[in-house]
């Protein structure tokens, strides 16, 4: 029987094709659970409006490939920023599945008009980032853990932080900002829910070779260079102790770990996947 098989999950953030959703909705399919996989757009945001498109099929095919591993598998449309969206979601999952074990905050905000620096940062800029990364991942919470009291589950939350939640970064404020909020609402809500057998834990990766990082190929007048891109991904993986940047199935062997009746124990916690960059 696979480690999880029963149990059902909630993950925002998975409509990208190389992104971190789809790889730890897939992890966690493959450990037998049924899926809700949500995203605020069919193809997930565009990070760069300049590169260009080809085909996938977004989230729909990645709950295709869920159902196609043997799990059920509900694709949802989902803004985070709305508790009214968030309740619908989660209305669904209990009326498809009776109940929500699991809830990985993913979604994230794309780079965009917050990386300059604070001088020069609008404030419409600071609070879109604000926003999705820590309101709308308290807006989850406090829905889903609602769910798991009433039903008495001893349910699993992750939070997708990052290395940029334990260290600042010029340029980055808000990111790093909501990042570092993000450990504190963790360990706020691990601590009020404890004795429900509720755990609240948090994963910090360094680099993703994901979508994400597309904006690494953006030039100065907006357009997309592959080429670019790629030469900053082997700057940044030079760098790095292992040699390489992290791929989303590292981040989905920790979030896996962390779901299971392995991890009851683990709450509260913080832990770093960036190949030895940050140790702390």
């Amino acid at each position: 029987m696979a480690a999880l098989e029963g149990k059902v999950a909630i993950v925002t953030g998975c409509a990208g094709e190389r992104g971190l959703g789809r790889g730890i909705a897939r992890r966690l399919a493959q450990d037998g659970v049924d899926l809700i996989v949500t995203d605020v757009a069919p193809a997930g945001t565009k990070v760069v409006p300049g590169k260009p498109v080809h085909s996938w099929g977004g989230l729909e095919a990645v709950a295709a490939e869920l159902c196609a591993l043997g799990r059920r598998a509900v694709p949802l449309l989902l803004d985070i920023r709305s508790s009214e969206q968030i309740d619908r979601v989660v209305a669904i999952a209990m009326e498809t599945f009776g109940r929500v074990d699991i809830l990985v905050n993913n979604a994230a905000a794309p780079p965009g008009g917050d990386r300059v620096h604070v001088v020069e940062m609008a404030e419409d800029a600071w609070r879109a980032v604000l926003d999705v990364n820590l309101t709308g991942t308290f807006l989850c919470c406090r829905a889903v853990v609602r769910t798991m009291l009433q039903g008495g589950v001893r349910g699993r939350i992750v939070n997708i932080a990052s290395d940029r939640a334990k260290s600042g970064s010029a340029r980055l404020a808000a990111y790093c900002a909501s990042k570092f909020g993000l450990l504190g609402l963790t360990q706020s809500l691990a601590l009020e829910v404890a004795a429900a057998g509720i755990t609240v834990n948090a994963v910090c990766p360094g680099g993703v070779d994901s979508e994400r990082l597309d904006y690494l190929g953006r030039r100065a007048d907006g357009s997309y260079d592959e080429g670019r891109r790629l030469e900053q991904i082997r700057r940044q993986a030079v760098l790095n102790p292992m040699g390489r940047l992290a791929r989303p199935d590292d981040v989905a062997e920790v979030v896996a770990f962390l779901a299971s009746d392995g991890a009851e124990y683990i709450t509260g916690q913080a832990i770093n996947v960036t190949g030895g960059a940050l140790m702390h």
